[in-house]
């Protein structure tokens, strides 16, 4: 596998997730995945490793390191499965991440240290059952009476929503409406357990089958007029900075999908024979593999360049989407190809590729649809409809 140098820690951190996700996580997901079970003992030993808190300055319980060292974790785990790859990017990007970004000293000093160690998970409450790529078309209600927002609405496709350790939900809602008559959106947190909060049954998915995935439900669910995040009327602009960051970290483990592929087919290579010969000798096997890492290779620069004019403080949404955008469509072309060098084995759930195309598809949705981000991008470019 090839990949931009990294410093001497860096790469040391990075090998030690590797080790994880093949020691740890490679030899019992496949049963959590068949059985739509939460993995977690495994999401406990993140926890322990500090992968929860990488990115959170240590005076709140984090590991005082980077965004970029958060998506080398993310990467390293999508190499194996993408259902714990998400449930760290969503526990960290979009549960803790608004926490750290807009929240009170005391919102942070009471929810970060428990985030961080992943004894809790928090959600971020965002797309709603007739939104979609809309997310400006909230309609989930937070009515301030005195000290208290009372919430009215419904929220689909929510990650860490209902786990046993899902400590709060964070929910965009209208908080009124503005002198031109859009509505004036806000953040609130909504803590686990608040009288009138509910969440469904897990979804029936095609992928990401070992995550947690949800609807949940506000009806008439009252929580104290402190809990507002950051500041009132900014919850659209909060999310959609929120969604630029977390556009690199999905980024990050499209890539880490697509180099599971050629792990995978790099090995099943050179042990399945076919005509006598290692099908690795083949051609049109190898030529595929070799596409298969050129596309991977590309797909981790994107993401590399878009995390490192993050962490420099230059614009990095445009260059966000394109690493989004290339790696997802990245991870599809590998996980088709994969299964199609295991034939037959390739379409079983009990081998990887199995599952890793199952759990490609929705890259190309989550974080921002393919079309939405090709919007994005000539939009920067001056073309397209504005």
């Amino acid at each position: 596998m090839s990949r931009p140098r990294l410093s001497a820690d860096l790469e040391e951190f990075r090998a030690s997730v590797e080790r994880f996700a093949h020691d740890v996580v490679a030899p019992v997901i496949g049963e959590y995945y068949e059985a739509d079970k939460f993995p977690y003992e495994i999401v406990s030993e993140m926890g322990r490793m500090g992968l929860f808190g990488l990115p959170f300055p240590e005076e709140y319980g984090g590991m005082g390191g980077d965004y970029f060292t958060l998506c080398l974790a993310i990467e390293e785990l999508a190499r194996v499965d993408s259902s714990v790859a998400i449930t760290l990017e969503a526990a960290v990007s979009l549960g803790a991440m608004p926490i750290c970004r807009f929240g009170t000293e005391a919102q942070k000093r009471e929810w970060l240290p428990k985030l961080a160690t992943g004894e809790m998970l928090g959600a971020f409450a965002l797309t709603e059952p007739g939104g979609g790529s809309d997310a400006s078309a909230v309609r989930t209600t937070a009515t301030l009476e005195g000290e208290t927002w009372v919430l009215n609405g419904t929220k689909a496709f929510i990650t860490n929503a209902g786990t046993n350790i899902t400590g709060f939900v964070i929910a965009a809602a209208v908080t009124g409406s503005r002198p031109d008559g859009s509505s004036e959106i806000s953040s609130i947190i909504v803590p686990s357990g608040t009288p009138g909060l509910s969440v469904s049954k897990k979804y029936s998915k095609v992928g990401w089958n070992a995550s947690d995935t949800r609807e949940v439900a506000f009806v008439d669910c009252r929580v104290p007029a402190a809990n507002l995040l950051g500041e009132r009327g900014r919850g659209y602009s909060q999310f959609l900075s929120i969604l630029d960051e977390g556009r690199i970290a999905v980024g990050a483990l499209a890539t880490g999908l697509a180099q599971g592929c050629v792990d995978e087919c790099v090995r099943y290579a050179g042990e399945r024979r076919a005509f006598g010969h290692a099908i690795g000798e083949f051609q049109a096997i190898a030529h595929k593999i070799a596409d298969m890492e050129t596309r991977a290779h590309t797909a981790r620069l994107a993401y590399h360049d878009a995390a490192a004019r993050m962490l420099a403080g230059e614009s990095f949404k445009h260059e966000a989407a394109i690493a989004k955008l290339h790696a997802s469509d990245v991870a599809v072309r590998n996980a088709r190809d994969a299964t199609q060098i295991f034939g037959g084995y390739g379409f079983m759930n009990e081998y990887p590729v199995g599952r890793m195309w199952r759990d490609s598809k929705i890259l190309e949705i989550g974080e921002g649809t393919s079309e939405i981000l090709r919007m994005l991008i000539a939009r920067h470019l001056g073309v397209g409809a504005h």
